[in-house]
């Protein structure tokens, strides 16, 4: 087994402690990248907790952004910092029109929960009692919002 690169132990974050970045958090130009990168760090550090590394919602940005979720944990493997990982994603991405982007990102944004698929829909119905605190459930407006609800970056 290979040796973990001393660089991704200083980047990777304590899941265990503390959360991933936002869904809404960028990297590449694309949102919920930051919270996969975050993620496939914590995993190779050993300090994920209770998350998930190449997950359906990772696999929201890396599908649209057409890379393999095992190139990406290659590359930020090599111990690149947020800055290098971005410009990975830039030229590693599906080439698209800049405004196609910018819609997917918006679309994800403003996702209202009643526009997810059906089977996401009938898993958030019991997740977000289970999960929100009962204090900001009425902060609960798009997709997104679960997860900032769940990981106290709403107000009470």
């Amino acid at each position: 087994m290979s040796t973990l690169n001393a660089n991704v132990k200083k980047l990777a974050p304590d899941l265990t402690k503390a959360f991933p970045h936002s869904p809404h958090a960028m990297l590449g130009g694309y949102v919920l990248a930051q919270r996969a990168v975050d993620k496939c760090r914590a995993d190779m550090a050993g300090t994920i907790g209770e998350y998930h590394a190449d997950c359906p919602l990772d696999n929201l940005f890396l599908g649209f952004a057409g890379i393999k979720f095992a190139e990406l944990k290659d590359f930020i493997a090599t111990g690149a910092d947020n800055e290098a990982v971005g410009k990975w994603i830039e030229l590693h991405a599906t080439k698209r029109p800049r405004i196609e982007v910018i819609k997917w990102n918006n679309g994800w944004r403003y996702k209202r929960i009643s526009e997810l698929p059906y089977n996401m829909q009938e898993y958030m119905e019991d997740y977000i009692p289970k999960n929100v605190p009962p204090a900001v459930i009425h902060h609960i407006r798009y997709f997104f919002d679960i997860f900032d609800a769940e990981e106290k970056r709403f107000a009470h």
